[in-house]
């Protein structure tokens, strides 16, 4: 039996609640209101525990980010961004002028003597050297642990992708990951996701003195979403910016950036607060949508069963007659 689970960790834990979704249904995340049921606005605290969303697998595409005009303070926004695009569904973006007031908050560099830029590295080279774990954000995945630079900050949420290594589970073998989308040149401030497999195992019949039932936590892939203009979480505006994930994968020990697809108006001006990420096809799609587009988990559980089931039917009915499709559906 296989269920799969997203853990969306730092931001503080809003709910606490049994899974609702099935593993045909698409993952609901949203950025704003205090919602009981996976909410990603977060409340200031002092602590900072992580919080837990449930979901399986779930449509999106890469586009540009030139559908809006940007003045000359704002290319600072953009930085990391101008050579990967962010498709605006074009019924529903719209051109506005982008006030430079509104930019990234720039975190200052940290000189390190243990720094070493990775970057255009060849994938997969194993280093000479170890490293000092303490200065790295270690994300423990099913196949692989993956090291990006953590620089000193009071949060623990800041990233410096310049320098990433990947390892087999808990070795000291460190090698140059696979880097499929360009990475951001300075510090930006991330929320992790873990996109996981339950393994429940159930005892086998000749040994009843086995514990009855084993159950495994599988991490596939883990999601960085970027603090919307780098805003700390404890700051009254604090959102996540859905455009811009980078996705780390399990079983090809890479790390890339998400293309999600835009379907809310107004363009990279909107109030994101608003904002709905709806992930599907295990967690390679991403597609936002405004919030009032949420559906109750159960009529999405009833959607996804039922299209499921017109499916299995459908296969079964073909191997009873000669023609392709049956005419109740």
């Amino acid at each position: 039996m296989r269920a799969t689970a997203l853990f969306l960790s730092p931001p503080p834990p809003l709910f606490t609640h049994k899974p609702l979704f099935t593993p045909t249904t698409p993952l609901l995340l949203h950025s704003s209101h205090p919602l009981p049921f996976l909410s990603l606005k977060p409340k200031p605290a002092l602590n900072r525990p992580s919080f837990l969303v449930r979901a399986d697998d779930g449509d999106a595409d890469g586009g540009g980010p030139d559908d809006y005009d940007m003045d000359v303070e704002e290319l600072e926004e953009v930085d990391n961004k101008k050579d990967f695009d962010i498709e605006y569904d074009p019924l529903a973006a719209a051109s506005a002028a982008v006030d430079a007031a509104n930019g990234d908050v720039d975190i200052a560099m940290v000189p390190s003597k243990s720094f070493v830029f990775t970057q255009g590295w060849d994938s997969e080279m194993v280093v000479d050297y170890r490293i000092n774990e303490d200065e790295f954000h270690k994300i423990s995945l099913l196949d692989c642990d993956f090291f990006i630079r953590k620089p000193p900050d009071p949060d623990n949420d800041v990233f410096d992708f310049r320098e990433m290594y990947v390892t087999p589970p808990d070795t000291d073998v460190y090698a140059i990951p696979r880097v499929l989308a360009p990475m951001p040149d300075k510090y930006i401030r991330c929320a992790k996701s873990e996109f996981s497999c339950y393994n429940v195992t159930e005892p086998p019949i000749d040994a009843p003195r086995d514990p009855l039932y084993k159950t495994e936590r599988d991490v596939l892939k883990v999601y960085l979403t970027k603090h919307y203009r780098n805003r700390r979480l404890g700051d009254p505006d604090f959102v996540l910016d859905f455009e811009e994930i980078y996705v780390i994968d399990s079983k090809t020990k890479s790390i890339s950036r998400a293309k999600v697809l835009v379907s809310v108006p107004g363009g990279s001006t909107r109030d994101r607060r608003h904002d709905l990420l709806v992930i599907r096809d295990n967690g390679n799609s991403f597609r936002i949508v405004h919030g009032s587009e949420k559906d109750d988990p159960t009529t999405v559980i009833e959607r996804e069963e039922w299209n499921k089931t017109r499916k299995d039917m459908e296969r079964h009915l073909s191997k009873l007659r000669d023609f392709p499709v049956s005419n109740w559906f």
